[in-house]
C-alpha cells in the first residue's frame, strides 16, 4: 500500500544515532542531540520535527548541512530529531530545481524585482564554489530568490505541521476506537465461551 511504502521510505531515510554522533557539525553537542526525549515520537515532537525538517531542508539546500542544521535546531524547539533530519531529504537533486524555480517566482512576484534565474542554474550545474556563490549574493537575482526560499520554506513548514498534527490525531482516534471496540467485544466473547462450556458439559 502507498501509505506503508511511504512510512518505510521515511524510516529508511532517518539517520541512525551513530551517524549523527559522527557528524562533524553535530559532534560537539552530540550528547544533547542524542538525548532520549528528542528521539521519542509524541504528539508534540512529531509535528515539530516535520515542520523543522521542511523549513531547514528547503531554505538551506546545502547537502550535509541540512541534517546537521535540523538536528541542532531540534534542541531548542524540542522536535523529534530523526524525523526532522529525514524530512530534509525532500529537497534533493531531483526536487531542488523545482524548489528554486518556485521560490524565485514567489520572491520576484512579491518583491516586484526581476533578475537572471539562469545564473543560479549555471552555478548549480557547474558545481560553483563558495566564492562564486558569495559573488552571486550581490546580484539582482539573490534578494528575490532568498526571499522566495524563506516564504516557501515557512509555508511548507506550516502545512507540514498541520498535516502531521491531523494525521497523528486521527491515528490516536483510530487506536481509541479499536480499544473501545475490543472492550465491547470482551463481554460477548466471555458469554460465547460460557455458552460453549455449558454445551460441552451437557454433552
Amino acid at each position: 500500500m502507498p501509505r506503508k511504502r511511504l512510512v518505510r521510505a521515511f524510516r529508511e531515510s532517518m539517520p541512525s544515532r551513530e551517524s549523527l554522533e559522527q557528524n562533524r557539525f553535530v559532534k560537539p553537542v552530540a550528547h544533547r542531540v542524542l538525548a532520549p526525549e528528542l528521539w521519542r515520537f509524541t504528539r508534540r515532537s512529531v509535528p515539530r520535527g516535520v515542520a523543522l525538517g521542511l523549513l531547514v531542508g528547503i531554505f538551506l539546500l546545502i547537502p550535509g548541512l541540512q541534517i546537521a542544521g535540523a538536528a541542532l535546531l531540534a534542541l531548542p524547539v524540542r522536535a523529534n530529531v530523526p524525523l526532522a533530519a529525514a524530512m530534509t531529504f525532500l529537497s534533493n537533486p531531483a526536487t531542488t530545481p523545482f524548489i528554486l524555480a518556485a521560490s524565485y517566482y514567489v520572491g520576484s512576484t512579491m518583491l516586484g524585482r526581476s533578475g537572471d534565474f539562469s545564473q543560479v542554474m549555471a552555478l548549480i550545474n557547474n558545481h560553483a564554489g563558495v566564492g562564486d556563490w558569495m559573488r552571486w549574493l550581490f546580484s539582482e537575482t539573490a534578494p528575490a530568490l532568498l526571499f522566495g526560499l524563506a516564504v516557501v520554506s515557512v509555508v511548507c513548514a506550516a502545512v507540514g505541521y498541520l498535516l502531521s498534527s491531523l494525521l497523528w490525531r486521527s491515528r490516536l482516534a483510530r487506536k481509541w476506537r479499536q480499544r473501545a471496540h475490543a472492550r465491547l467485544r470482551e463481554p460477548e466473547m466471555e458469554g460465547d465461551a460460557i455458552e460453549l462450556g455449558l454445551r460441552e458439559q451437557a454433552s
